[in-house]
């Protein structure tokens, strides 16, 4: 499939926030996180429009480019001509999530099976492994309201998020943001470990040991020390580094 280049259409920062997102989508499908195209990676365009970027629906992740990543506003108007639809569903949910919260530069969203196995449990996540410290440190959870295409849901969406930075749909799967498209990855990469652990550790049978509620709450310090003040930039570049050795035409 050839996507014409927008290259020339875009600002040299744009065009770097379009290969990291694309980069994004691309990590995604490796890691096993895909869900076909059903699930969506949004980031903010630096500036004071509202603007950001999304993938083009119907493209599969490790399809996806650069050039092809949609630009819209906040009514979904694409703001560069695309053959490609918008997802619904993921308009709204991360359209919800730009307009509320001006800290976030990039949301991530999946499907999991780890991550909906989780949503569909009342407890939510558990205590139970040094990742699930990092992601109740800031948690937060939102009940199931059907397909997520209806903008009166917006409200309760943003409500029930606050300021977190690990958001459960309940029986829908995961959603994490970050102030940069490396921050997002990171936090989705905890957040789907913290799950698997779980499911994996319940599905052992035995009783499970729960960490210290004193631990979760000096968590977010230990994730300092653990990255220094780089967050996802710590790991981005290695990230890069594989995913340009196995193909680099995400930057097309």
């Amino acid at each position: 499939m050839h996507i014409p280049s927008v290259v020339d259409q875009v600002s040299p920062e744009e065009w770097q926030l379009r290969c990291d997102l694309a980069a994004c989508y691309r990590l995604v499908a490796l890691y096993g996180w895909s869900d076909l195209v059903f699930t969506h990676i949004s980031a903010r365009i630096p500036g004071p429009d509202h603007h950001f970027l999304i993938n083009p629906y119907g493209l599969m992740f490790d399809e996806i480019t650069a050039s092809s990543l949609v630009k819209v506003d906040q009514q979904c108007n694409k703001l560069i001509d695309s053959p490609f639809p918008v997802n619904p569903a993921g308009f709204v949910i991360h359209s919800a999530v730009h307009d509320a919260r001006h800290d976030v530069g990039c949301v991530l969203h999946t499907h999991t099976r780890s991550g909906v196995a989780v949503s569909a449990q009342k407890g939510g996540v558990l205590p139970i492994s040094q990742q699930s410290t990092f992601v109740l440190a800031s948690i937060a959870y939102h009940d199931y309201e059907g397909v997520a295409f209806r903008d009166d849901e917006k409200p309760r969406l943003v409500a029930d998020f606050g300021n977190a930075t690990y958001l459960v749909l309940r029986n829908h799967g995961l959603l994490t943001v970050g102030k940069t498209i490396a921050d997002a990855f990171l936090n989705m990469y905890v957040f789907e470990s913290t799950c698997q652990i779980q499911i994996g550790a319940q599905a052992g049978g035995g009783e499970l040991t729960q960490v210290d509620p004193r631990i979760v709450k000096g968590t977010a310090e230990a994730m300092r020390v653990q990255t220094g003040s780089l967050g996802g930039a710590f790991v981005w570049p290695a990230l890069i580094r594989k995913l340009d050795r196995l193909d680099g035409s995400y930057r097309t």
